[in-house]
């Protein structure tokens, strides 16, 4: 059974959230407190935490920096009244691996912690492919670092899928449904800009020129792939 902390401040809210997960089959560990969320993550093991921003003592994006310098993935996800794109782009920026601005579906976030635990399992599995060289990029999976050129990038949880995705795939182009399907778990439509949002911030951090990028490249009509190292002048 997976195990799921969560740390919310407002008891309605947990409630009904714990409700529905546990009718899922996860078992849910609630604590209202940031610092004795920090105690548990430190001492327990956790497949997943759901985190709130504003709680007392220990405000959610510390928790989520902390959870980050753990040696041990941990999936995130951000549940907050904050719902600016500023706020959201913060919120990934830190850590999260995803961002639900309250108010929001309970079936939406039970959709996409699915989608989190189907991704987990992927990455797993293709860990055993173990690290990619390319375009003087290593991608190291067990780890989820990637250098460039030597230096470390330093890449969202997602941003990090979306490149190893990518880069496990050289000169096959994807949609982006497919890609949406594939890293983000999710298996329906109305999502597609955050893709090309993710590939845009990610261009930004590896390429050398985002507006031409040589990686990452745009498929026109068709989508994106990672360019093949030797080969790829033509799209």
């Amino acid at each position: 059974m997976k195990q799921i902390l969560l740390v919310e401040d407002d008891h309605d809210i947990a409630a009904l959230l714990r409700l529905n997960l546990e009718d899922e089959g996860y078992a849910i560990t609630h604590e209202t407190d940031g610092g004795n969320a920090l105690q548990r993550l430190e001492t327990q093991p956790w497949d997943a935490v759901i985190l709130d921003l504003m709680l007392p003592n220990v405000d959610g994006l510390e928790i989520c920096r902390r959870i980050r310098q753990m040696t041990r993935y941990l999936p995130i996800i951000i549940i907050s009244a904050r719902s600016s794109e500023t706020d959201r782009i913060t919120g990934l920026e830190t850590g999260a691996d995803d961002y639900l601005a309250k108010p929001f579906s309970v079936q939406e976030l039970i959709a996409r912690i699915k989608a989190l635990f189907r991704r987990q399992q992927a990455m797993g599995q293709a860990q055993t492919d173990g690290i990619i060289q390319a375009h003087g990029l290593t991608i190291d999976p067990l780890a989820r670092t990637v250098r460039l050129n030597g230096q470390h990038v330093d890449l969202t949880p997602r941003e990090f899928e979306l490149l190893y995705f990518f880069a496990r795939h050289p000169g096959e182009v994807f949609s982006r449904l497919a890609l949406l399907e594939q890293v983000w778990g999710y298996q329906h439509e109305g999502y597609e800009h955050t893709v090309n949002t993710h590939i845009n911030r990610l261009r930004i951090k590896i390429e050398k020129d985002a507006a031409e990028p040589e990686i990452v490249r745009t498929v026109w009509g068709k989508g994106y792939k990672f360019a093949e190292q030797n080969h790829d002048a033509s799209l």
